[in-house]
């Protein structure tokens, strides 16, 4: 430490680095440089607005409102950034055809380069964590390539490698077929959700059917993906083999479980047994089929409870589908009034109550019926049809009940009390001992 400290030392340095400054840094090919950069900004400022309009209009003519507002958030951004790239660029190639200084210039084409990658990259990375990512990746490039030390560092990657029969892996290789994985699976899961929107908007398919198409396409497509990213950086495909014998060991050992969830979802979606909307009841669970997934189904109940019901169940349960081939459903209200109440206008008003509200169907129309005679009220049976269970059913019944209470205290129709005859036929002697 004491001999970098000497003062012989440190003058030495500093020299070398004021060397460097006037041999590189302070040189009228570095001023030069600097001038086409600032200079280059000029048309790029000016020549951008006019460029916006006119992208602008285009893309007013030719997109719908979804895709024209995407577009005006990627383009807008970039093009005074592009236009000032696109001068630099045929500057540096200017300098470089008359054998001249272009250093700066290089240095300022990556650097643009690599923000307006950033900037559109980060429009289609909704993640911040990916985005932050991809934002680092693409300047540690642009770094390694203003310092000369991209194609180093690209051959120092590739030396690391391992030869696993026919097949070359280096470390370079893995890198590349991980951002190709990460590319194509991006856009497999862009084109999935693109084609499940296109399948929502077709009538005449129903929502199992949309579901299932829609499910199978995003697997095919995720499949191609994998191993179109596979075959782009060398592998043969072919050594896969291995990975699938190993994958149905697994399958056969510990899996079975998560296979038969998948096969199950697959069955679901086909027989079209349950769908998406349909209302059903499997064990304590009652409720409405949010959605069909790919190992479970996911059930909402009135609670607002969500219930992940893995697929096997409800193959192999008894459900009832109160949806499945008929939305009605019918419930019945019993209702209790006295003896001394009129029963033919207690009938007649229980119906009238129900006819009242929206949610009952006027056909089939509710109906009350006498059944039977209890000890301390005459029982009564209101019947209604619904077509909308997923609505909830304790709330039609309770606003029901409450119009009947009103229209029986309004009539005179009265409610029984529970009540006991006692009948005394005899006495008991009683001893009463004195001490």
């Amino acid at each position: 430490m004491d001999a970098y400290l000497d003062p012989a030392n440190v003058e030495k340095t500093i020299r070398s680095i004021i060397a460097w400054l006037r041999g590189d840094v302070f040189i009228v090919a570095t001023a030069v440089q600097l001038a086409i950069v600032i200079i280059a900004f000029i048309p790029a400022h000016f020549v951008s607005s006019p460029l916006e309009n006119v992208l602008e209009k285009i893309i007013a003519a030719s997109w719908a409102d979804k895709i024209r507002a995407k577009l005006r958030q990627i383009i807008r951004p970039i093009v005074q950034p592009l236009v000032w790239l696109i001068v630099m660029a045929a500057a540096s190639f200017a300098a470089q055809r008359f054998g001249l200084h272009f250093g700066i210039l290089a240095i300022g084409t990556s650097l643009l380069t690599a923000w307006i990658v950033i900037r559109v990259a980060i429009n289609f990375i909704a993640d911040p964590w990916w985005s932050r990512a991809m934002a680092l990746f693409v300047w540690t490039v642009a770094a390694l390539d203003i310092v000369n030390l991209l194609d180093p560092t690209v051959a120092f990657l590739d030396a690391f490698a391992i030869d696993v029969g026919e097949a070359h892996i280096s470390l370079l290789g893995v890198i590349k077929m991980l951002i190709a994985l990460i590319g194509f699976l991006w856009i497999a899961n862009a084109l999935s959700r693109t084609v499940e929107k296109r399948l929502g908007k077709i009538s005449h398919l129903t929502p199992s059917q949309q579901v299932l198409f829609g499910k199978l396409t995003r697997v095919v497509l995720i499949g191609t993906a994998i191993l179109v990213a596979i075959n782009s950086v060398g592998i043969d495909l072919t050594a896969l083999a291995v990975f699938s014998g190993a994958v149905g060991l697994g399958v056969g050992f510990g899996l079975q479980k998560v296979v038969s969830n998948l096969i199950s979802g697959v069955i679901l979606l086909m027989d079209r047994s349950v769908k998406p909307g349909d209302v059903i009841a499997i064990n304590d669970t009652y409720g409405w089929i949010n959605a069909i997934g790919a190992r479970y189904v996911s059930v909402i109940t009135r609670d607002g409870i969500e219930h992940l019901i893995p697929n096997e169940e409800l193959i192999s349960r008894p459900v009832e589908n109160w949806s499945y081939s008929n939305r009605m459903v019918r419930q019945r209200l019993p209702i209790g009034v006295s003896y001394s109440s009129d029963i033919k206008k207690a009938i007649m008003l229980a119906e009238q109550a129900a006819a009242e509200f929206e949610r009952i169907k006027p056909q089939p129309e509710p109906k009350c019926l006498l059944k039977g005679f209890g000890d301390s009220s005459v029982d009564l049976e209101l019947r209604i049809w619904i077509e909308d269970a997923e609505k909830g059913l304790s709330n039609i019944k309770s606003d029901i009940y409450l119009r009947i209470w009103d229209l029986f205290h309004e009539n005179g129709i009265e409610f029984p009390y529970p009540h006991r005859d006692i009948q005394v036929k005899g006495t008991i002697p009683v001893r009463i001992e004195h001490e």
